[in-house]
């Protein structure tokens, strides 16, 4: 316990150090100065660790909360800044991997769609979708179209015009993805009869980046989905929890949700990744009926990630046919 205590306050120390650094730039646009701090912070926090940030002192959340902010900041700036890159191409979409980070966007929505086709009862076969908070990149919009839901038509939402300006563009080539996506610049709040027309809701990880905002977020997407629809919400967990907000899945459950699996990734998909369904006895009980949410901390369904086990299967196959293919010498 102590050499975990010792480990714990280290990385704080690290993650202190770094925010301090950060928070002096000039600017958070992207430069030298600014890839390599980030770098650093992300080097840092991703690696497995013993952190539970939610206990720690007011001094260090006051420290991850503005870390957080920062975070969401230059992520904003850094997509704005690629997004304009790739509409100087005739085709974006054929130059996505300019991109330095698409890679993880990939893996993030195979991960999000493996999931939901696993926990989601009856399968997902969605012909609406909503994405919400899908900034001027909209890679897992673009993703799961493409790769995943070849017929789902895709509603992005987000609060800043210029974002989904910065979007739209990136589609005007495109006649079968670029077909089945619309931007709307819009505020969650505002959406009501709207959202019970979606199968699946996707929640980006910055939107509502205080645990306050983000439970009431979900409350009224419990409050406004259709029953059976599934939601996406993307939070994160360990060291991980400097970079994104943590959601307690016990607020999922009190937004009126049924709580089906979270996954907590230890690759390099830094987001973890919680899948639930709206609940059919919502309207009946209410969506903060002082009941906890379908599930009490501890005993949240927590799985891996469905290609892992995926993967160890094929590779005992593989080696099981190796060797029985050998030829064998004496």
């Amino acid at each position: 316990m102590a050499a975990q205590n010792k480990e714990v306050d280290a990385l704080v120390q690290k993650i202190t150090g770094l925010h301090a650094a950060i928070a002096k730039l000039p600017s958070l646009s992207p430069s030298a100065a600014v890839d390599a701090l980030f770098t650093d912070l992300v080097t840092a926090c991703v690696p497995p660790s013993p952190v539970d940030v939610t206990k720690l002192g007011p001094e260090a959340q006051a420290m991850r909360e503005g870390l957080i902010r920062l975070c969401s900041e230059a992520e904003g700036k850094l997509e704005a800044h690629y997004s304009d890159v790739l509409a100087a191409f005739d085709n974006p979409l054929d130059h996505l991997g300019v991109f330095p980070y698409y890679s993880n966007y990939i893996n993030l929505s195979r991960l999000e769609y493996e999931l939901l086709a696993r926990y989601v009862p009856g399968g997902i076969a969605p012909a609406r979708v909503a994405f919400i908070g899908s900034g001027p990149l909209p890679f897992s919009s673009y993703v799961l179209a493409a790769r995943h839901l070849p017929d789902t038509v895709f509603d992005n939402y987000d609060l800043c015009g210029a974002a989904n300006d910065r979007a739209s563009r990136l589609f005007r080539a495109d006649k079968d993805v670029g077909a089945r996506m619309s931007f709307h610049t819009a505020d969650v709040a505002d959406l009501t009869d709207v959202l019970a027309t979606y199968d699946v809701v996707f929640l980006a990880a910055l939107v509502g980046m205080a645990a306050e905002d983000k439970a009431n977020v979900i409350a009224h997407l419990g409050a406004h989905m259709a029953d059976g629809a599934a939601l996406v919400v993307r939070s994160a967990h360990g060291a991980r929890g400097f970079l994104y907000p943590i959601v307690d899945p016990q607020d999922i459950g009190r937004g009126g949700f049924e709580v089906l699996a979270v996954c907590h990734p230890d690759d390099d998909v830094v987001n973890s990744v919680i899948i639930a369904r709206k609940s059919n006895d919502m309207h009946a009980n209410g969506p903060c009926n002082g009941r906890g949410g379908q599930y009490a901390r501890g005993t949240v369904p927590v799985v891996s990630p469905p290609c892992r086990f995926g993967e160890m299967v094929a590779d005992v196959t593989q080696k099981r046919d190796e060797f029985a293919n050998a030829e064998v010498a004496f």
